[in-house]
């Protein structure tokens, strides 16, 4: 049975195709457009899944979209009678819904005399997401958490996974959300773009949370589990809250009221600078949600009483959060798979109906490496085609097909300080760079961070860069011991190794890991290993491989980052791409 697995029209659109129950391939539209969350139809997306598998359109028995309009709808109706929103919020839903509708029109159009003839599957997006934690998940049974903005006029949705069957058992209805408040205090920082929280989250630890107890008056915790804003301090549920794309890229207006400006002080606005506040605010908002994330998911030990945890949903990605799990609550494992926001629904909805047509679970998603790949002889042929450019840039190039000896000379060269451009192997799934489109660097080096954005990121300095750790040496650097190949969870450093590895230890002594593995890949874990026996260090500090744009896909992308950007060296498959001292 093969399934196709949508999610269209929303921030991070993105395709997966499921052969039997197993993934094949899956990747997001962003990186086909080079338009960040891109949020139109994925039909480039589409093509590659459908290219991976060797199929056409044709072959595939079922479509499924991580959205169904018809979940709610009493609910829907029910609000629309009562509090009477703006006419406009209304219209625009009325067309968001009527483009989903359009999608076998889409289809059609994007695959041209390929004509489908299977089946559509409308998923609701909270299943889908749940679906997307559980059923690639490792765990026989687990509790299963979804949080995010809204979908389906819903927040959050919770329950428990026990071999193929998934419950949805509560949730948090339209207009309560965590993702909004999460959102809002982004934009109230200063910080205004569709998925900025990151900002926030990097930016929390160099505050106090001095200012928790408004937080509370924002966000209040009911004794189900669940939570409720205070809807006097936000617009989305009362007014048309702008929704666009400009070039394909979402765009908000603001979800705050002027009621939170009254309650934290004025606005930041994206120039002007970062104060104490600022930091304390975003500190405050961290430690609320929090809260509300230890609230729920405790609540849901309480009912199901199982050990394990899987999380999806956009919230999902604050992995600040999801690494307190083992410590704070009677959970022992976490499982957060590699896309778990709006993209991972997905593949979700895929797995929503393979299960739902019978299938059984054969599958586990233990890495993140389901998009496209590229041949030695294609990146000597575009090699070939910019040589001249290459020369001009000082640049030397050699082709290493010896596997060891080029991680030796990639390691030594981070060894020596040199920021790096590793491109490999099938590109990652999901928003984290992991080794095979990733920029790697020294993490010894207290000034690693100040080099990397001035030679490259050019992004805010309180952003922290992660490491990227063989999985057998975890315990020895960290305060816990558990498998994170997804980069989903933040452990705190051993307090004696901090001063080690200063350049991915965050100022509160945590790093955002991942955990490499000998068996999923094999090239990462060798230049590793490489490096360790070089410095006795185990890990690398990784970052992802672009400039202020979605992360590099092709080998021409990561070629035209090398050459505008003063990164030292590339390393695409066995080509050594090295810029000599002077140049750039």
């Amino acid at each position: 049975m093969i399934i196709l697995g949508l999610n269209a029209f929303h921030g991070d659109s993105a395709a997966a195709i499921i052969c039997n129950g197993k993934l094949v391939a899956a990747a997001e539209e962003e990186r086909f457009r080079r338009v960040k969350h891109w949020a139109g139809f994925p039909s480039q997306a589409i093509a590659y899944c459908l290219r991976e598998a060797g199929l056409a359109l044709s072959d595939v028995q079922h479509v499924a979209i991580n959205q169904d309009s018809r979940a709610n709808l009493l609910r829907k109706v029910g609000y629309l009678l009562i509090h009477r929103p703006n006419f406009t919020l209304v219209l625009e839903k009325i067309r968001n819904r009527r483009k989903r509708e359009s999608i076998p029109e889409l289809l059609a159009k994007a695959m041209p005399g390929h004509g489908f003839q299977g089946a559509f599957h409308n998923i609701e997006h909270h299943l889908a997401h749940l679906s997307s934690a559980f059923h690639v998940s490792p765990f026989d049974e687990a509790v299963v958490v979804s949080i995010d903005g809204f979908g389906d006029f819903s927040s959050a949705a919770w329950g428990a996974g026990r071999g193929h069957a998934l419950s949805v058992d509560s949730c948090v209805y339209f207009p309560h959300s965590l993702g909004i408040f999460y959102q809002a205090l982004t934009q109230y920082l200063g910080f205004p773009h569709y998925g900025d929280e990151y900002k926030v989250m990097g930016l929390a630890p160099y505050g106090r949370p001095v200012y928790l107890d408004a937080m509370r008056k924002i966000v209040r915790l009911m004794p189900d589990g669940s939570f409720k804003l205070n809807l006097g301090y936000f617009l989305h549920h009362q007014m048309n809250v702008s929704y666009q794309w400009s070039n394909g890229s979402p765009e908000f207006g603001d979800l705050f009221a002027p009621a939170l400006e009254d309650l934290l002080g004025p606005r930041r606005m994206a120039a002007d600078p970062l104060e104490d506040r600022h930091r304390d605010i975003a500190r405050s908002a961290q430690a609320m949600y929090e809260e509300a994330f230890f609230h729920l998911i405790e609540s849901a030990h309480r009912t199901y009483g199982l050990k394990n945890l899987a999380l999806a949903g956009g919230c999902a990605m604050n992995s600040v959060a999801n690494g307190k799990v083992r410590r704070t609550t009677p959970f022992q494992r976490v499982y957060v798979q590699a896309a778990a926001g709006d993209a991972g629904g997905a593949i979700g909805a895929a797995f929503a109906v393979w299960h739902k047509l019978g299938g059984e679970r054969s599958f586990v998603m233990d890495h993140a490496y389901w998009g496209p790949q590229f041949s030695s002889g294609e990146i000597q042929a575009l090699l070939a085609s910019r040589s001249s450019e290459l020369d001009e840039a000082g640049c030397s190039v050699e082709s290493i097909t010896d596997e060891g000896e080029l991680c030796r000379r990639t390691a030594a060269a981070v060894a020596d300080g040199k920021v790096v451009g590793w491109f490999q192997g099938r590109m990652e799934w999901g928003p984290r760079a992991l080794g095979n489109r990733s920029i790697v660097c020294d993490p010894r080096r207290a000034d690693m961070k100040a080099i990397l954005n001035a030679k490259i990121k050019r992004r805010e300095s309180f952003r922290p860069f992660a490491p990227s750790v063989l999985e057998e040496t975890v315990a020895d650097w960290f305060e816990e011991d558990d498998a994170v190949p997804f980069m989903m969870q933040v452990f705190q450093i051993r307090e004696e190794k901090r001063n080690v590895i200063p350049a991915v230890t965050h100022v509160d002594g945590s790093g955002r890991l991942q955990t490499v593995s000998r068996r999923t890949n094999p090239r990462y874990h060798r230049l590793i290993e490489a490096f360790r026996e070089l410095t006795d260090v185990p890990m690398v500090l990784n970052t992802s491989f672009n400039e202020n744009e979605p992360v590099v896909c092709e080998p021409k992308e990561a070629l035209d980052c090398f050459l505008r950007t003063q990164m030292d060296l590339l390393v695409m498959g066995e080509a050594f791409i090295e810029r000599q001292t002077g140049n750039g």
